[in-house]
């Protein structure tokens, strides 16, 4: 357990925090080549959602679709996760930087990653895949939101491994000194949404999952996903320190929580498009001929 430090506040009001561990972003280092555990996040986080979705296409009755397309989808979501990620920080976070330095695009180890622009493209290329596979999107989308709390979690460690996105002072106990931030103790904003939108979040979509009345209503456990982060983001936002290239929005709100109102949005309209459903259709099908 990370041991406490003594910070000094301006006002002269000696407070406890906790000391940020500082472990090494790099996880492993074999002379040039260097293994960060940012890229271990991305990867543990596919990979375990690969490997849960096809124990979950193997016991469900009616699978949306095969193992043979769930092994193919994994390369679309590599893709789709980078590309869309990164294209959505540069867009939504620090356009003018990019457009003035468009080579830094390319250097992924550097951070840089949204996900709201992941989401994106996630969403785009599971819509491509059931087009070209002749398979049903909801179905699908309720499959893949059933794991991607997984990628969330381990995001979010890896984020707070890498000392960043860390939160607003605080005088809280579990307060913490990030390097970079100062010597005032912070918010550990970053382990709030491992939990949220990681933990808590993956322990919801997959009891739904579980249920067969919410199988047979396609859209509702990708609705429910999209309502839970949508919320657990804007709920954490009010400890987490905005981007310093954008500050606080009006009302003191952050860009983060704006970004996640489209997504309660969508997930209620999901979700409620689910329920009209007639649950007398039985479980969702494929497209494909049995």
């Amino acid at each position: 357990m990370p041991h406490t430090a003594r910070v000094r506040y301006p006002a002269r009001i000696v407070l406890l925090a906790l000391t940020y561990p500082d472990i090494d972003p790099v996880a492993v280092q074999l002379g040039p080549f260097v293994i960060r555990w940012y890229a271990l996040a991305y990867i543990a986080g596919l990979l375990i959602g690969w490997r849960l979705i096809l124990r979950h296409v193997g016991r469900l009755a009616n699978p949306p679709m095969s193992k043979v397309d769930v092994d193919d989808f994994l390369v679309w979501a590599i893709v789709a996760v980078i590309l869309g990620g990164r294209i959505g920080y540069m867009l939504f976070y620090n356009a003018d930087f990019y457009l003035a330095n468009p080579t830094e695009a390319l250097y992924l180890w550097r951070g840089g990653m949204s996900f709201h622009g992941g989401l994106a493209g996630v969403i785009i290329a599971m819509w491509w895949f059931c087009r070209r596979r002749d398979l049903a999107l909801l179905p699908v989308a309720d499959l893949i939101a059933s794991v991607a709390p997984i990628g969330l979690f381990f995001g979010r460690v890896a984020n707070f491994i890498n000392g960043e996105l860390w939160g607003r002072e605080t005088d809280a106990p579990w307060g913490m000194a990030f390097p970079g931030a100062g010597n005032l103790p912070r918010h550990p904003s970053q382990l709030y949404e491992a939990m949220l939108e990681g933990v808590v979040l993956f322990a919801v979509v997959q009891w739904l999952l579980r249920q067969e009345r919410f199988r047979e209503r396609p859209g509702m456990i990708s609705g429910a996903f999209l309502i839970g982060y949508g919320l657990s983001r804007m709920f954490v936002e009010l400890f987490r320190e905005p981007d310093t290239q954008i500050g606080f929005l009006p009302f003191g709100s952050t860009l983060g929580q704006w970004l996640s109102v489209p997504l309660v949005v969508a997930g209620l309209y999901l979700w409620v498009r689910g329920r009209q459903a007639s649950a007398s259709a039985g479980p969702a099908k494929s497209k494909r001929a049995a």
